[in-house]
């Protein structure tokens, strides 16, 4: 009887020994992907940093030294270190609006910069058609710059990672200018990422470079895709969508979302998964419809990291989490392969982006006021028509300018000296200013285009002389006080002509502002970069002008 029952003991020990080993789950399999969106060429740190609550005092933020592709490189690859799958996307505007080190050659060096650090797929913004559809291409595929060559240190190779544009359509064949959707695949699990730009692009770019493309409603785009990617047995799906909205909290929150993004995902069908997003140069990690929607701040000030859990044997999506981690420059060490190629471009670069400008008093802000009015709006507006008020150069007597060409306050350091980098950053875009004959009657329907989109309304900055008031409660075409709209204390006569100067951008009804495609006599000048430069040289100190150029009476 001792013999058997130790017999079945042995034999019920072995058992139970053995069970865990047939019965316990298979560890699940995980994804981490990283993203970020509109880093507009910000290879070296931000000088605002990102802006969060204070932790001492939730009621009031603080700004931390955050962003440089030395510091994300080092901090990517921390992050993809950490789990044995993992993929780096970004949602658009990596390029466009860019500081001088990366926009004198075109953007080539953030496109290197990029790609050493592994992006591999990334959703077209707006920004990426600044230069045009020709040279978008020529970002993703390499080559010399068509105007000026090859400026750089070496022939430019293109972009190692893929461009995503589901919903940018070229008019000739109907298909995407670039696939729209990449699928890849993790420990036998494919997962589907579809990238597109905001559907208002072709508002807010110049309409000569997307001449020969379309820009499709973001949600038919995604929705139809969905079958496709469903056959293709993509277990999870990934929207990289250049639109974004806006939050009233933290960076790591979502409190009180609102903007386009809202709508647009709950529109999205139940298939898509996660939804990193951009455009709004916010930071946010959201549930919106049962779906985690992410947005990386701006400059490259974070990073986000989503955690994704796949069942071994289903494979279907289990849970998924984000963070978004501040890339903190005094805090992070410099990847030097990053240092190398910065370095690189620097002893091109620094001749140039080194000259001295002037000075100023103090920081130049391109924050708007109630009415719509910024300090350095003021400077820049005063800068483009006294570069363009002689007779010779254009006779024009008030200039306008957008605020979204307006990238970056002049700020106050080193006693006050500013070079043509700090110039530069502030008018990024080098567009031609265009100088026209409209009558006040069309001064006043262009200031009217300024609601295009109620919802985002874009004030003009106007040059010292110039002034209207402007009445936000009123109807379309109805905003704008005709009596409150005078040049040098005059009121603007309908009938009357009037010169004035625009950027090449508005000139072509960027922004919607149409009406100034209808000026005459137009005579184009002087780089709206240029025009500032000058102005420096010859006025500095600049301090802040008087202001009260614009007036909001509701």
């Amino acid at each position: 009887m001792r013999s058997l029952l130790r017999s079945i003991i042995a034999c019920a020990t072995i058992a139970l020994a053995a069970a865990p080993a047939h019965a316990q789950t298979a560890a699940s399999i995980d994804l981490r992907i990283l993203a970020i969106n509109d880093f507009h060429g910000y290879l070296e740190p931000f000088a605002g940093g990102i802006r969060i609550d204070d932790p001492a005092d939730r009621t009031k933020k603080i700004a931390v030294p955050a962003g440089g592709a030395e510091h994300m490189a080092t901090l990517v690859k921390k992050l993809r270190g950490e789990r044995r799958n993992s993929i780096f996307v970004a949602a658009g505007d990596l390029i466009g609006a860019s500081p001088f080190l990366s926009a004198l050659f075109h953007d080539e060096p953030t496109i290197e910069a990029l790609s050493l650090m592994g992006l591999d797929v990334a959703a077209v913004g707006n920004h990426e058609f600044d230069e045009g559809e020709a040279e978008l291409v020529r970002m993703q595929n390499g080559g010399c710059h068509p105007v000026d060559g090859c400026r750089g240190p070496h022939r430019f190779e293109g972009a190692k990672f893929r461009y995503l544009a589901a919903s940018t359509i070229a008019r000739g064949t109907g298909k995407p200018l670039f696939p729209p959707y990449a699928i890849r695949e993790f420990d036998g699990v494919p997962v589907g990422f579809i990238g597109l730009t905001l559907k208002g692009t072709e508002g807010i770019v110049s309409p000569v470079g997307i001449a020969n493309l379309e820009f499709r409603d973001e949600v038919e785009t995604v929705n139809a895709l969905i079958p496709e990617l469903k056959a293709r047995g993509a277990k999870a799906i990934v929207v990289l969508i250049h639109e974004g909205g806006f939050p009233t909290g933290d960076y790591d929150g979502c409190d009180g979302i609102s903007g386009p993004i809202v709508e647009i995902v709950r529109k999205f069908d139940k298939a898509v998964d996660l939804v990193i997003s951009g455009h709004t140069h916010r930071a946010y990690l959201c549930e919106i419809d049962g779906r985690l929607v992410t947005s990386a701040d701006k400059y490259g000030t974070l990073v986000t990291a989503i955690d994704l859990k796949f069942d071994p044997e289903t494979r279907n999506l289990v849970t998924m989490r984000g963070e978004n981690h501040i890339v903190r420059s005094q805090a992070i060490a410099k990847n030097p392969v990053q240092t190398a190629l910065i370095q690189t471009y620097e002893k091109l670069s620094t001749p140039i982006a080194s000259r001295p400008a002037g000075a100023v008093t103090e920081t130049l802000s391109r924050l708007p006021d109630k009415a719509g009015e910024s300090v350095l709006g003021d400077i820049v507006t005063d800068a483009q028509l006294a570069a363009t008020k002689a007779e010779t150069r254009g006779g024009a007597v008030v200039a306008f300018t957008n605020p979204g060409g307006i990238r970056a306050d002049i700020v106050k350091r080193d006693g006050g000296d500013v070079t043509f980098a700090d110039v530069f950053a502030a008018q990024p875009f080098r567009n031609q200013l265009v100088t026209m004959t409209l009558t006040g009657r069309q001064i006043k329907d262009a200031l009217e285009q300024q609601w295009a989109d109620p919802k985002r309304p874009r004030i003009l900055q106007v040059s010292s002389g110039f002034s209207f008031a402007w009445d936000g409660g009123k109807g379309h075409g109805e905003r704008i006080i005709a009596e409150r709209m005078t040049l040098n204390g005059a009121r603007i006569d309908p009938a009357a002509r009037y010169r004035v100067t625009v950027n090449n951008y508005l000139s072509v009804g960027g922004d919607g502002f149409t009406v100034f495609t209808e000026g005459t006599d137009q005579l184009t000048g002087v780089y709206d970069v240029d025009a500032l430069f000058h102005y420096f040289l010859k006025h500095s100190p600049i301090g802040p002008a008087s202001g009260g150029r614009i007036a909001r009476i509701d």
